[in-house]
């Protein structure tokens, strides 16, 4: 019975095995018919499709760099030009794998030497792992690497690369051109190396560009300066191909459509004037297939050079007046800090000169230093008399008909006596229109204007108990001029100055404030309070540039793009007697019949100037120091310039090195930049 059972089993199994054989044989037609039909369509219905996506191409526009604009001075010299390099370019392809890349800098690396100073271990590691063995074994030593996502174990990778790579000097210089390359994006052109490329290296990669895909020799190009490096300062600099974007500007620049690796003005008119220094990119049509290969390059534009700046300062006369002022600093000894000197247009605001050095004061070493003009503040000394006039008799507080005071020490309760320099005892005592105040350069005539603009009546001895607003009044007064605010001048970084504290505690200030002794101003502001006045009253912005060119077929300056006109900033609205009353006081300053006048020594200067000039007491090093300062215009009539001058931390008893300066500057001005005969007549 057992038995029968037995072979009822087997049968039973025999009969199944046909079945599933059936069935499998069935699903695995069923299959095939399914692919078949499946490529028949493809094949039949959408084969044109595909055939087109393969053979289809889309265009994609390359952009590449062109030759900055020039700058030149106001005669036609280049001041700042373009010096020429050939260039190994690298113009990355579409969906370019790390492992070609890395090819392809292998190859380079044979024929071009880079510098590797930047290499960092990220840049080594990643092209280590650029080897697809390399990646696999060093994946492959991960502990538990299955678990991870790829980007994740390839973070895991370089972490533990960065540990133990060791590469050869042959292998860090094709490392860093796989960094180059590896880090431009599609279609867009970097260089790999800009400068210092050798005639061997350019042969030897032009045999064998057929192997370097994307490699090419172009042109790249630097900043020169012709007439020499002083003009640096003024004109700013540009950041290379390598550097890129500055760092703290970048998201701006590329939202107004720079490339990252893209020159730039990082400073100075190089900054100010970017947008038309940079010129127009040139545009190459690129075709890419559906495979993403390149398959056509055809230039659309060849780009624009940029446009030309023409500066309104004389090269031959800014260096003369460069030379002038190192030459008065190195002389001045003392605890002299440097020396600022401003050559400028009253009527149009051009600046012709700036010129500045910084003094050491523990080494003596004396360094250029032109934008010390714009952005040192110095507390300049009675310079500022013709603002504090000028407020005095738009307050009336004094007319033009009605403005004799006394001199007199100044005695408040609390502090010592304060007084003119010329009457420290109060044994010269003497009455003084503004004019003569100007003239002498009284400081007790000042000090008490102050005080009647803050409406307290002077008694010797009393408390002085003006209100704190006296200080934004006079400080009013000031900025309608230029001094404590910014001047407006085309080149960035400029200080508005220095502002000193004004609360009640302070109040016996308002006083130093009234004759230069307390604010801090920049030999700019002090060229552009004098220019005011020397104008009839227009405050105008200074500029350096004045004219936008473009460059014609010999590659010189080309026609006139744009010519900078003269900004006005505010005018002050004073009489015409009040404008009389202070333009009378400067000339006698130099031309005056008065005992004390204190420019006698610039009478000498031809044509006849107008002038302030400055003495501020200052402490340098713990020493008494003084700053000498001058504001003046020639002509006296007729203005055509000013010249602002500004020497801080001379000795205590230094009385002309503002007016010797003054001279060689004028002098030079005359001999250089205008002749004299022009206005003479």
């Amino acid at each position: 019975m057992k038995a029968n059972k037995k072979v009822s089993s087997n049968r039973n199994k025999k009969s199944e095995l046909p079945f599933r054989l059936h069935l499998i044989f069935i699903i695995v037609v069923i299959l095939l018919v399914t692919l078949i039909g499946r490529l028949a369509y493809l094949q039949i219905f959408n084969g044109s499709k595909y055939v087109a996506d393969v053979d289809r191409t889309d265009t994609t526009i390359e952009t590449n760099n062109v030759q900055r604009g020039m700058i030149y001075d106001s005669t036609g010299k280049v001041l700042v030009g373009n010096k020429s390099h050939q260039a190994i370019e690298y113009t990355k392809g579409v969906n370019v794998l790390s492992s070609t890349l890395r090819k392809t800098a292998d190859r380079l690396s044979k024929y071009l030497t880079v510098s590797t100073g930047t290499l960092s271990t990220q840049d080594e590691a990643d092209y280590y792992l650029a080897d697809s063995n390399n990646l696999t074994r060093v994946e492959k030593s991960i502990k538990n690497h299955g678990e991870y996502s790829a980007k994740a174990l390839y973070n895991l990778a370089v972490a533990k690369v960065k540990k133990t790579v060791n590469l050869s000097k042959s292998q860090q210089n094709a490392a860093q051109l796989f960094a180059l390359m590896n880090g431009a994006y599609e279609l867009s052109t970097v260089y790999l190396k800009e400068s210092d490329v050798s005639t061997k290296e350019v042969a030897e990669i032009g045999e064998h560009l057929s192997e370097l895909p994307g490699v090419k020799v172009g042109t790249s190009w630097s900043r020169d300066y012709p007439q020499g490096n002083s003009i640096k300062s003024i004109a700013g600099t540009v950041s290379s191909a390598k550097s890129g974007l500055p760092s703290d500007k970048v998201n701006i620049l590329l939202a107004q459509g720079y490339s990252r690796n893209d020159s730039v003005g990082q400073s100075y008119l190089e900054e100010a004037y970017d947008s038309i220094l940079k010129g127009t990119k040139s545009q190459t049509r690129v075709e890419v297939s559906g495979n993403k290969t390149i398959k056509k390059e055809v230039k659309q534009y060849a780009g624009r050079k940029g446009d030309n700046l023409v500066l309104s300062i004389n090269a031959a006369f800014q260096q003369k007046v460069q030379q002038y002022t190192r030459s008065a600093v190195t002389s001045a000894g003392g605890e002299s800090t440097g020396g600022y000197a401003v050559v400028m247009n009253p009527n149009t605001g051009a600046v012709i000169a700036l010129a500045g050095v910084d003094r050491n004061t523990s080494t003596g070493k004396v360094t250029d230093n032109a934008l010390g003009t714009i952005n040192e503040p110095i507390v300049m000394g009675s310079v500022v008399k013709g603002a504090m006039v000028t407020g005095a008799l738009m307050d009336g507080v004094i007319t033009p008909t009605n403005s004799t005071l006394t001199d007199k020490p100044i005695k408040l309760a609390g502090t010592s006596a304060k007084a003119s320099w010329f009457n420290k005892s109060g044994s010269e005592d003497i009455s003084l229109d503004a004019s003569t105040a100007l003239e002498v350069s009284s400081n007790s005539y000042m000090m008490q204007l102050a005080m009647k603009e803050g409406g307290f009546k002077y008694s010797s001895g009393a408390a002085l108990t003006m209100s704190t607003s006296v200080f934004s009044k006079m400080r009013g007064y000031f900025e309608q001029f230029g001094l404590g605010t910014d001047t407006g001048i085309d080149i960035p970084g400029e200080s508005s100055g220095y502002t000193g504290p004004s609360t009640q505690a302070d109040i016996g200030k308002a006083l130093d404030l009234a004759f230069g002794q307390y604010d801090a101003y920049t030999t700019i502001q002090v060229a552009q309070y004098i220019s005011t006045i020397a104008n009839g009253g227009y405050r105008i912005a200074p500029h350096v540039v004045s004219e936008i060119r473009g460059t014609n077929s010999k590659g010189g300056l080309g026609k006139v793009e744009d010519t900078i006109q003269p900004k006005i900033l505010n005018y002050i609205d004073d009489t015409a007697a009040e404008k009389k009353v202070v333009t009378k006081g400067l000339y006698d300053v130099v031309h005056g019949t008065n005992t004390y006048k204190t420019g006698g020594s610039l009478a000498s200067i031809s044509p006849e100037i107008s002038a302030k000039t400055g003495t501020a007491e200052t402490t340098t090093n713990g020493k008494s120091t003084v700053t000498l300062s001058l504001a003046s215009y020639a002509p006296s009539k007729n203005p055509q310039v000013v010249v602002a001058v500004a020497m801080p931390g001379l000795a205590a008893d230094a009385e002309s090195n503002n007016i010797q300066l003054a001279k060689k500057i004028y002098a030079a001005y005359w001999k250089m930049v205008q002749s004299k005969t022009t206005v003479e007549k």
